[in-house]
């Protein structure tokens, strides 16, 4: 299908997908530990009658990933059926092997067995049953925690994701430089709770911090002197600047050594990555929402609103129960309506995080995490590294990816 950009500067989402990245690579069926078993071709009409009898006198023990049929399409809409009758031996005579209910139906049927291989253990991952189906059909069980998306997003809830991906687009690309872009989201209120763009860069960088507005506004396009010479390089080169992306800070963390202040009033802060800024942008609204004395907070979160439904709702984790407990043996106030850090939360990226973002959205408590475009150099979540498979780890996340046309940053 072909993607396009309408000219309004929406981005188009017909051919987006969402794909899941799993908590492991996925083994190719070359790499994964095989078994050998006879097979042979049957008869569709015969094929209950003879995989009732197999599983009777020589089931699969050990192999119960492993389906017993096989199915094959050909041409015309016709379909060849292949039936595992035993394992292997590894004689090359298999008949002398083969259990004598075996032998009864490759007689009585006129049977023609060959060997083949089938991996000897079920899949753990949907991608790593894709690439077990291309030796011989196993089946899959996904993972029985309950994480919305794992198995795969209806229509309503893969437009809300799009939404905001479009809206992370947008900040990335809101300035004069095209940069990362963080979004984190209340899934259950279709809300934005923080966004902000990389700041590596910026005036007044560590001094106005909380800043829930805009995402640049502490990044103004005035704050960067560009003399005439260099506004024309960037024009002439736009190709080449796009492929690069020198200056997010996720592909190249330390890309601030390598380049100049462009005035004495901007600062700069290597660790402000769009994660980091967007989660202080978090801790502030909850401070101002929430504050200490109890008091509610007049905060409104219009412009925070993206028009994007939403599947089931999910329940905001409170304050966890032995904050709730020790409040008590306090005898202070405890706000229960509070929310505990990011738990529940989605974030959204333009760009997969490095391990920095990644470890931060850990503490964070974020359930799922999405990202359009990988991280060649310092990806944490697929490219170099998988952080959610970290077993160590006190939390893990969702991770997916939001495909799209690279032209969606033009």
């Amino acid at each position: 299908m072909n993607c396009s950009i309408d000219e309004t500067g929406s981005d188009s989402s017909e051919c987006w997908k969402i794909i899941h990245i799993p908590e492991k690579p996925p083994v190719l069926p070359h790499l994964q530990d095989t078994v050998d078993v006879v097979a042979s071709e049957i008869e569709p009409k015969h094929a209950n009658t003879i995989v009732r009898k197999l599983n009777h006198v020589a089931p699969l023990e050990g192999l119960r990933h492993v389906k017993r049929i096989k199915k094959t399409c050909l041409d015309g809409g016709k379909s060849q059926l292949f039936v595992i009758l035993c394992m292997a031996s590894g004689d090359n005579d298999q008949s002398n092997f083969m259990p004598e209910g075996v032998l009864e139906l490759v007689n009585t049927y006129q049977l023609s067995s060959f060997t083949t291989k089938v991996c000897k253990y079920a899949a753990l991952t949907k991608e790593e049953w894709d690439e077990q189906c291309k030796l011989w059909p196993t089946s899959f069980h996904p993972p029985t925690y309950n994480i919305d998306g794992l198995t795969g997003f209806s229509e309503e809830e893969s437009l809300s994701v799009f939404n905001f991906m479009k809206l992370a687009i947008r900040i990335a690309k809101s300035g004069i430089r095209v940069v990362n872009a963080a979004v984190i989201v209340d899934p259950s209120t279709s809300e934005v709770i923080a966004r902000s763009c990389d700041q590596v860069l910026c005036r007044d960088a560590l001094t106005n911090n909380s800043s829930t507005g805009s995402c640049c506004s502490r990044e103004p396009e005035s704050s960067i002197q560009y003399d005439a010479h260099e506004m024309e390089k960037l024009k002439h080169s736009s190709y080449e600047y796009k492929q690069s992306y020198k200056n997010v800070s996720c592909l190249h963390p330390w890309g601030w050594l390598e380049q100049q202040l462009p005035s004495l009033s901007d600062s700069w802060h290597p660790l402000q990555h769009a994660a980091i800024v967007a989660i202080e942008n978090s801790a502030a609204r909850d401070r101002h929402l929430f504050p200490s004395n109890g008091q509610a907070a007049d905060f409104s979160q219009a412009e925070y609103k993206v028009s994007s439904p939403t599947g089931s709702p999910l329940k905001r984790q409170k304050v966890k129960d032995d904050e709730r407990m020790e409040c008590q043996r306090n005898g202070s106030k405890c706000d229960l309506s509070r929310p505990y850090l990011c738990t529940g939360y989605d974030i959204y990226f333009v760009w997969e995080p490095c391990a920095m973002c990644a470890m931060a959205v850990v503490h964070q408590r974020i359930r799922r995490v999405f990202y359009a475009f990988p991280n060649p150099n310092e990806g944490a979540l697929g490219s170099i590294h998988r952080l959610q498979g970290e077993r160590s780890l006190n939390h893990h996340y969702a991770v997916f990816r939001v495909v799209l046309p690279e032209e969606a940053l033009s």
